[in-house]
């Protein structure tokens, strides 16, 4: 409903610009791609933008920081501009300084770090008055049916033996994402920031899974590696089986990250694509423009709908997949 509301209020916007400008192009990739790619400012409408801290280190200048509304509409400061191309902040010569800035989608994670916590926070709250033999109602009724669901379902049905030490991880995994996800699609502030649609933010958890499905490995597992159960033919002299499984260890981050950031990002793609359709069309006259936004903005309901149900399916597909490649890991030598 948040969605439709601001479609609405796109829509009249852009009409009353198309009747002040007839000869008005819409620039679909540039809105695409303006919305997915992360920035220096949080654009919330028209003339509500937000500027946030950009902090940059260079060899010559040292630490600078200052707002990023300093950069806008291509101004140079302190001998620092925004580079069309990349969408990065340069100095004259070009070059990037060292970038630790609060872009967008640092701030949405930030948000999503304080939602987490808090939910947890509130949680173990809960516990401390009420005990573990009282039935939690509501909210943290709900909760405990999720936690209890990464416990049992994904780290117990997919690990096996020792499964308790890797439950935290999984569990963070699957509340992460998901609060991602469904911020995402809420397009009024605080939501609305492509995180999980940002191809470093998937490596980055990834990395994060490979470095659980490898570094607390039992032995057995780097042997079935280097010295997998085969005919030795296929290991000596030519080592093709030991090859095949050091290129596998390295597939399963890549497969995990880009499985995540291609779902969440073509999704968003695909609504902002929708609502597009609305302002090319009522560049060619009402007759066109009024049925076509009837069109599109119930395409858009039915599209952020499924967005709904897949922002909670890649958060399972993500945590059940990291489950299933730590339990191959620590129970593959034993079958």
């Amino acid at each position: 409903m948040n969605r439709l509301i601001c479609i609405l209020l796109l829509i009249v916007g852009f009409s009353s610009n198309l009747r002040a400008e007839e000869k008005a192009e819409v620039n679909v990739p540039e809105i695409i791609f303006g919305h997915l790619a992360d920035s220096y400012e949080w654009h919330i409408a028209e003339g509500a933008v937000i500027p946030l801290p950009c902090i940059l280190y260079s060899g010559d200048k040292g630490f600078d920081v200052f707002l990023s509304d300093r950069l806008e509409h291509g101004a140079e400061y302190r001998g620092y501009h925004i580079d069309h191309d990349s969408g990065k902040i340069v100095d004259a010569a070009g070059v990037r300084p060292f970038d630790i800035s609060i872009t967008k989608n640092v701030l949405e994670l930030f948000f999503v770090c304080i939602i987490l916590c808090s939910v947890v926070l509130g949680l173990a709250a809960w516990y401390r008055r009420n005990g573990y033999d009282k039935a939690p109602g509501g909210f943290v009724g709900m909760m405990e049916a999720v936690i209890d669901f990464i416990n049992v379902d994904i780290s117990k049905a997919n690990i096996g033996h020792g499964y308790e030490r890797f439950t935290p991880y999984l569990g963070t995994l699957f509340l992460f994402i998901l609060t991602c996800n469904l911020l995402g699609l809420i397009p009024i502030f605080p939501g609305g920031a492509n995180l999980t649609g940002n191809i470093a933010v998937t490596l980055t958890l990834a990395v994060a899974s490979w470095i659980a499905i490898n570094f607390f490995a039992p032995k057995s597992y780097y042997k079935d590696i280097l010295w997998p159960d085969v005919p030795v033919f296929l290991k000596a002299p030519l080592p093709i089986m030991p090859a095949i499984e050091f290129i596998g260890v390295f597939t399963k981050p890549f497969s995990l990250t880009i499985r995540l950031f291609a779902n969440i990002f073509a999704g968003h793609a695909i609504i902002l694509s929708l609502t597009c359709i609305i302002f090319i069309a009522w560049q060619s006259g009402a007759a066109l423009g009024a049925p076509m936004t009837v069109v599109s903005v119930l395409f858009s309901i039915f599209m952020n709908c499924l967005e709904l149900l897949v922002a909670f399916v890649q958060a399972y597909v993500f945590t059940l997949l990291t489950a299933s490649f730590i339990g191959l890991a620590q129970q593959g030598s034993e079958e």
